[in-house]
């Protein structure tokens, strides 16, 4: 059952056990508690500490992986993360440090989006220092959406949307030779699933202490890495700092992501490689979101978006 964020009780609950969690850390409350993120999916808390602020974060049910998510990432990978001061892997619960200033608003000030190609260059370290955990993640909860099975899930979520406009579910059922063509193509480049992001924009990367973090790993999934590029390059990076289509070109941002994969795979066409990935990237994205009640309406347009050729 989706909770009441704004539920007395379950602020109660909540408030016990960030209570708890400080005086083990040995953290004390220095002021009021803000809840300043309230949606569908998710709630966020900030807690003014003698140790700066930390955040409370809870999920709704079927995304409590998070929390089991950012513990690998902690332990894996803690430069890419705000410090994780405590994490309840059954409820999903959260408390981490503050992850400093949100990139969206350094992009305003500064009108330039050069500091993407250094984010993506680290975003694509973690990818590649995670892939050999894959099978694990899949086993605590993150969503298996890897390359061999997307032909079949998207089969899958034609049938389970109901609300998926005639025309959409028309095109895609006619469309499933061609998504499985396209599946084995990018799948003979030899770039192996690990974690993907699935949401990648500009307000889940801070930079903290000099440093860029990146947040709400909620909609991640173990699939093809290349698949994120869809959102980060196609639906943010490419529709520039004055938000108009095709205003930025996206190739120097692809090559920095890529150079880490250069590294490790050197003799495949990666390029084309991540030409395919941006357009089944959409249909990653349509399986991955399309499980929340709310997510109906986005279902549509991402697949819509793999239709008609994004990139």
């Amino acid at each position: 059952m989706q909770p009441d964020w704004t539920d007395p009780a379950w602020r109660a609950e909540v408030d016990a056990w960030v209570g708890t969690r400080l005086e083990e850390l040995g953290l004390g409350i220095t002021g009021p508690v803000e809840q300043p993120h309230i949606r569908p999916w998710a709630t966020a808390l900030r807690i003014p500490t003698d140790g700066g602020d930390v955040w409370f974060k809870a999920n709704m049910p079927g995304l409590e992986h998070e929390a089991r998510l950012a513990a690998v990432l902690a332990d894996r990978r803690p430069d890419c993360i705000p410090p994780l001061l405590a994490h309840d892997p059954e409820s999903g619960w959260m408390l981490m440090g503050d992850a400093g200033t949100r990139l969206r608003e350094i992009v305003e000030a500064e009108r330039e989006l050069v500091r993407w190609r250094d984010i993506l260059l680290l975003y694509a370290g973690v990818q590649i220092d995670l892939t050999a955990d894959a099978d694990a993640l899949v086993a605590l909860g993150v969503p298996d959406i890897r390359l061999a099975t997307l032909p079949g899930q998207t089969e899958a979520l034609l049938a389970e949307v109901a609300e998926l406009d005639p025309d959409t579910r028309s095109r895609v059922t006619a469309a499933l030779p061609e998504i499985r063509e396209l599946c084995e193509e990018l799948g003979s480049f030899g770039i192996p699933d690990t974690i993907q992001h699935d949401d990648f924009h500009d307000a889940q990367v801070y930079v903290r202490d000099g440093r860029y973090v990146l947040l709400d790993w909620g909609d991640a999934c173990v699939s093809h890495p290349f698949f994120t590029l869809a959102v980060t390059l196609d639906g943010v990076i490419a529709w520039g700092v004055d938000d108009v289509e095709s205003s930025e070109p996206t190739e120097p941002y692809r090559d920095a992501y890529l150079t880490p994969f250069v590294a490790a795979h050197g003799g495949a066409d990666l390029v084309a490689a991540t030409t395919i990935a941006r357009r089944l990237g959409w249909i990653c994205r349509a399986v991955n979101g399309h499980l929340a009640p709310f997510e109906s309406e986005q279902t549509g347009r991402r697949l819509r978006m793999f239709l008609d050729g994004m990139p």
